[in-house]
C-alpha cells in the first residue's frame, strides 16, 4: 500500500510537469490554469486530449493531493491548496516522506522545461499526503491486535474443550487405577472410549494386563489353598503315626517298621504332589516362558511311544502313524512330553484286564491331531465332564491305591489352553477311553 501510494505521487505530478512543460514562455497563474485545468473546445479535434485533461483534474482535485506552480523566481503562481507553501528546493527531488503542517506526507519538487524551447520555465512541487494510509495501517493494526485476543481467548476455550474431551479416556483410566490402589480385590476395569484410536488401544491392553495381573494372583492363590488342602492329609497321617511312636509304638518294631513304612509313602505323596502343583503353575505362565518354542511331533510322539514299550512290557502299544515326513509343533519340546506322559500313564493306571493302548497321529491342513485310547474302566458321562478339574478322580476311594492326586489332567488342560489346543475325552463304562488331542502347526 505504501509503495503504491509513492506510486500514485509520483506518477500525478510528473503528469502535471508534463502538462506544464506544453507553455513557451515563464510560468504564471494564468499559463499554469491554462495547460492544468482549462478544457479545449469540444468541438476540436482533441477530444482525446479532453479526456485526459478531465482524468488530470479529478486527480489535482483529490484531497491528498497538494500541488504548486512557481515561476524562475520561486514565487508561487498556482496551488490546488488553500494552504501557502515555499518552494523547499530548485533541484528535481522524488517521492522523499515528510511532514505538512504536522501530516505525514511525500514531497516531490520538479523544475519544468519548455517542450519547444527546452529553457526552464518554472518549478512544480507536489505534496502527497499519506496520513489515511497511517490510519488504514493503524486500524488494520488495532483490528489484527483485537483478532489475536480474540483468537487466543477462543483458541484457549476450544483447546481447554478438545484437550479436555480426548483426554478423558486417560482420566478414566487414572481414576480406574486409584481404585484398584484402593482396592486391590476389586474387578473392575478401565471403559472402552468409544474412538477407534490410541487411546482406545492404551485402554484395552491395561485391561489385558490388569486380567492377566488378575489371573496371576487367582493362581497364586489358588496354589496356595490347593497345596494347603491336599497336604493336610498326608501330615496328618504322619503325624498320627508319630504320635502313636511317641506314645507306645517304638517299643514294638512290627508297629515301628509300618509307622516309618507309611510316613515314606506320605511324603513321597508329598514331593509328588508339590511337584505336580508347581507343573500346574508353570503351565500357567506359558505365554510368559515359552511363547515361541516348537518341537518335532513324530521324534517327541515316538520317544514316548517307545518309552512306555519298555517300561510296560505287559502291555501292547501300538501306533498308526499318517505323517508322511516331520510336522513342527507350536509346544515346548518339554511339555509336548508331559502331556504324552499323562495321558499314557493315565490309560496304564486305569486298564484292566485286555492290557492294550493304540496311539494315533495325524494333521489336517493347520493342526496336528492325537489320539490315545486304552481299553480300560472308562468314565461315566457324568464325570467326563469333571475329569479336568483340579483333584477331581472319578474314584477317590481307588485313587491313592493308584498313586494319583487328580492333577495330572489339569497340568494336561491347562498346557493345550495356554498353546492354543484342544483335547477332548470320549468313553464308554468298562469298555475304555479315548483322549483326543489337537496341536497348531507351525
Amino acid at each position: 500500500m505504501f509503495e503504491r501510494e509513492q506510486e500514485d505521487a509520483e506518477q500525478t505530478t510528473y503528469e502535471a510537469v508534463s502538462h506544464l512543460a506544453d507553455a513557451n514562455k515563464e510560468l504564471d497563474r494564468q499559463t499554469s490554469y491554462e495547460n492544468l485545468i482549462e478544457f479545449p473546445d469540444i468541438n476540436s479535434n482533441l477530444e482525446k486530449d479532453s479526456q485526459e485533461k478531465s482524468s488530470y483534474v479529478s486527480e489535482f482535485g483529490q484531497v491528498n493531493l497538494s500541488l504548486y506552480v512557481y515561476d524562475l523566481q520561486e514565487k508561487l503562481v498556482f496551488r490546488t491548496s488553500q494552504v501557502e507553501l515555499d518552494l523547499q528546493s530548485q533541484n528535481a527531488q522524488g517521492p522523499t516522506l515528510t511532514r505538512n503542517k504536522g501530516q505525514p506526507a511525500f514531497l516531490l519538487v520538479q523544475p519544468v522545461y519548455s517542450k519547444e524551447t527546452r529553457e526552464k520555465i518554472g518549478y512544480a512541487q507536489a505534496f502527497y499526503n499519506i496520513s489515511s494510509f497511517y490510519d488504514i495501517r493503524n486500524h488494520l493494526l488495532l483490528t489484527l491486535i483485537v483478532l489475536e485476543i480474540l483468537f487466543l481467548v477462543v483458541s484457549s476455550i476450544l483447546g481447554y474443550l478438545l484437550s479436555a474431551h480426548f483426554l478423558k479416556p486417560l482420566k478414566t483410566l487414572r481414576n480406574t487405577m486409584e481404585n484398584i490402589q484402593k482396592d486391590p480385590q476389586t474387578t473392575i476395569h478401565a471403559p472402552e472410549p468409544k474412538s477407534k484410536d490410541e487411546l482406545a488401544d492404551l485402554s484395552d491392553i491395561f485391561n489385558d494386563m490388569l486380567d492377566r495381573m488378575r489371573s496371576y494372583t487367582e493362581q497364586q492363590e489358588q496354589f496356595v489353598e490347593d497345596v494347603s488342602h491336599e497336604l493336610r492329609t498326608p501330615v496328618a497321617v504322619i503325624e498320627g503315626h508319630l504320635k502313636m511312636l511317641q506314645r507306645w509304638g517304638k517299643e514294638d518294631p512290627e508297629v515301628l517298621e509300618e509307622s516309618i513304612e507309611a510316613s515314606l509313602q506320605e511324603i513321597a505323596r508329598m514331593k509328588t504332589l508339590v511337584q505336580e502343583m508347581l507343573d500346574l503353575s508353570r503351565a500357567e505362565q506359558v505365554d510368559i516362558y515359552y511363547k515361541n518354542e516348537t518341537s518335532s511331533a513324530k521324534e517327541v510322539v515316538y520317544q514316548v511311544f517307545n518309552n512306555f514299550k519298555m517300561l510296560y512290557p505287559e502291555f501292547m502299544f501300538t501306533i498308526d502313524d499318517d505323517l508322511n515326513e516331520e510336522e513342527t509343533v507350536k509346544i515346548y519340546r518339554d511339555h509336548f512330553e508331559q502331556i504324552l506322559i499323562i495321558i499314557m500313564d493315565n490309560a496304564i493306571k486305569y486298564s484292566t484286564q485286555r492290557k492294550e493302548i493304540h496311539l494315533s497321529i495325524s494333521r489336517n491342513q493347520t493342526e496336528l491331531e492325537l489320539a490315545i485310547q486304552d481299553f480300560g474302566e472308562g468314565i461315566t458321562q457324568e464325570n467326563l465332564n469333571k475329569i479336568f478339574h483340579r483333584f477331581y478322580r472319578v474314584d477317590k476311594a481307588r485313587a491313592r491305591d493308584k498313586d494319583g492326586n487328580g492333577l495330572g489332567l489339569s497340568i494336561v488342560k491347562k498346557l493345550l489352553d495356554n498353546y492354543k489346543g484342544t483335547i477332548v475325552a470320549e468313553s464308554s463304562l468298562g469298555q475304555g477311553t479315548v483322549f483326543r488331542i489337537s496341536l497348531p502347526l507351525v
